[in-house]
């Protein structure tokens, strides 16, 4: 991926007549906002398939499987509002910053994508412009919106994401992550609330790490502003159905009350953990 200039192209937003994220709940004002990255496998009609058979778009390298279900879910049992992205992560990806060289993949888990094995500077600009970026102002918005309804109660950030049950041979045992860096407020009740059920292997920043790239979205908007913030993964075996995302999003729902309520009202801090 060729790195972006100064001088860059300048792009209008997407004109597919569809904003690149979706909107659930809005109004809402309960303390939190819900935001997906990776909800959908869908791509603007102008990309076709990025050169893939229609098969891979059902895979995980696409999406993540079951996350979009529970995060619409969680938005209506917390009350809160919730910001998905509208479009995959194949065509640009939402939870990386755009000087990150995995922001558009060329090949995921294998798969060589087809579309994106020649993008240059200007075609990430172009993606950046019309998909991350107002997905990103969007989050941002329904950030200070929050803010804005309760000056004592600042929100807290939940990024709701899926893993695979196997990776490159490896059974994964948990059935949900807690992703984290520096901020332990959120995390570390919420894990151990989930641990009550001693039937749920909880994993504390696996099967992926919060230190490591993949928290893009709570680091740009939470823990630079001092939010609560936490990242959850769940298992995309428990979720790729509706029941599994039904039951899953009422114990997710159930332990982020509880945490909230038990720990709250949060505070904005300048060096959280």
């Amino acid at each position: 991926m060729q790195a972006m200039s100064r001088t860059a192209p300048r792009f209008a937003p997407a004109d597919d007549g569809e904003t690149p994220y979706e909107r659930v709940n809005p109004g809402a004002v309960a303390p939190v906002l819900l935001v997906c990255d990776h909800a959908s496998r869908m791509l603007p009609p102008a990309y076709g398939t990025l050169g893939l058979d229609a098969a891979e778009l059902w895979r995980h390298i696409a999406w993540d499987i079951g996350a979009a279900d529970v995060t619409r879910r969680l938005a209506v049992l917390l009350d809160a509002p919730a910001v998905l992205s509208r479009y995959s992560r194949l065509l640009v990806d939402c939870n990386r910053a755009e000087s990150d060289p995995t922001l558009v993949c060329r090949i995921s888990d294998g798969t060589v994508v087809p579309g994106n094995r020649d993008i240059d500077g200007t075609e990430t600009a172009r993606r950046i412009a019309r998909y991350h970026a107002p997905y990103h102002e969007a989050v941002a918005r329904e950030i200070e919106r929050l803010a804005a309804a309760d000056t004592r109660r600042p929100p807290a950030l939940v990024d709701v994401h899926s893993f695979t049950p196997v990776m490159k041979g490896f059974a994964r045992p948990w059935h949900v992550g807690v992703l984290w860096n520096r901020d332990p407020r959120l995390p570390r009740p919420l894990m151990a609330v989930l641990a009550e059920d001693p039937t749920i292997v909880v994993g504390d920043n696996e099967p992926y790490s919060g230190r490591g790239n993949v928290g893009y979205t709570t680091r740009r908007h939470a823990e630079s502003a001092g939010l609560p913030h936490v990242l959850i993964e769940v298992r995309q075996d428990l979720i790729d159905t509706h029941h599994g995302a039904e039951a899953w999003a009422h114990r997710l729902a159930a332990a982020l009350k509880r945490v909230l309520a038990e720990r709250g009202p949060f505070r904005r801090e300048d060096n959280a953990g």
